[in-house]
């Protein structure tokens, strides 16, 4: 199987199966020099693990993340980065008697149609714990962006959203979903807590945001930085939708009102008067918080039975016992941050390559200055 690596000067290759012995990764490219631990990585994991709450999957694995090579003394030596955690509590009977036949929403009938074999314990590759090595290498990442901010919250779950007016990034760690908005948190409980009984499952939306992020980062045709942005989300397991910015919210706006709208500062710095870009003009970052939001589909392992066919092409019904994220948008959070901190690492470290007397943050070129 290929193309388990993603990103170019910042490099990250993942490995490993739901329920075989270990999950893990290589990053290439960190640059030399930076304070690296276990101790820097293992809070980003611990945010995504499993098990923390009766709103997520009981499977209870530590993360426990090892670093194997490219760490001296405590700092970064600029040679590939190994990372390392053992699985621990895996059940792959839970899958015994799923094995020959394909469930509804899963990846096994694509992949039985494009290898000819897959590995049926709770998905394989596909499966969620592939993503701890991601939120790994975005921990990486952060230490390769510095000052740049990287945060991500639950918008929606099913159909109720957030009240974007109570927005609070206090909240978001108070509560078991990422939420923002205190109030929405509390409904959530209630709603979750039944779709939990009822062994069923639902949707969310994620959102991310990058603050700090300098000028210039991306390109304006095969190396857009919202591209690349939408394509990193986009890969994380059961992600259906996209949008950066406002998002398929612009189509319903005129040219007056979609426009982001610049004034000059004294300093000499332009400023926004908007940012329904999100972020990013023509592919390249324009120094505003970057904003991408993500759709996650309801977790398809659930209990209610439902019609699917065998590897011997026979009909069959099929239900999905086993412990299951009852919304799987909550654990995705942690993914979405990790992804977008890798993808904006990458472009900077490609940025310095290619334009290292570029102009500072928001200010324009000399010739064209006030």
């Amino acid at each position: 199987m290929s193309h388990n690596s993603f990103g170019h000067l910042f490099r990250v290759t993942t490995w490993g199966e739901s329920h075989g012995p270990a999950i893990g990764c290589v990053v290439d490219g960190c640059p030399p020099g930076l304070a690296l631990a276990e101790a820097d990585i293992q809070p980003f994991l611990d945010r995504r693990r499993p098990g923390q709450s009766r709103y997520v999957t009981q499977r209870q694995e530590a993360d426990a993340v090892r670093i194997l090579s490219g760490v001296y003394e405590g700092r970064t030596t600029g040679t590939p980065i190994a990372l390392h955690i053992d699985n621990q509590d895996q059940r792959s009977k839970d899958y015994s008697q799923i094995a020959q036949s394909y469930r509804p929403g899963h990846a096994d009938i694509a992949y039985d149609w494009k290898y000819g074999i897959r590995d049926p314990r709770g998905g394989g590759r596909s499966s969620a714990p592939e993503t701890a090595m991601r939120v790994a290498a975005g921990a990486i990442a952060r230490l390769v962006l510095g000052a740049v901010q990287v945060r991500g919250a639950l918008v929606q779950i099913g159909a109720d959203r957030i009240d974007r007016a109570a927005w609070d990034w206090a909240a978001v760690e108070e509560n078991p979903f990422f939420c923002p908005d205190r109030a929405a948190a509390t409904r959530w409980e209630a709603l979750l807590g039944e779709v939990r009984k009822s062994g069923s499952s639902v949707g969310a939306v994620v959102e991310v945001q990058a603050d700090g992020v300098p000028v210039g980062l991306g390109a304006p045709i095969y190396a857009k930085l919202d591209a690349d942005i939408a394509a990193a989300l986009m890969g994380i397991n059961a992600v259906k939708g996209v949008e950066i910015g406002d998002g398929f919210a612009a189509a319903a706006l005129s040219g007056e009102a979609n426009a982001d709208e610049m004034r000059m500062r004294g300093d000499g710095t332009v400023e926004f008067l908007a940012n329904h870009a999100g972020g990013v003009l023509g592919g390249i970052s324009t120094g505003q918080p970057i904003i991408a939001r993500m759709a996650v589909k309801p977790t398809s392992s659930i209990l209610t039975p439902r019609q699917a066919v065998t590897r011997a092409g026979q009909d069959t019904d099929i239900l999905t016992r086993g412990r299951h994220d009852p919304c799987v948008g909550i654990r995705a959070v942690p993914v979405a941050e990790a992804m977008l901190a890798c993808v904006l690492a990458d472009h900077l470290l490609r940025h310095r390559a290619q334009n290292p007397d570029a102009p500072s943050l928001g200010r324009l070129p000399r010739e064209f200055g006030a």
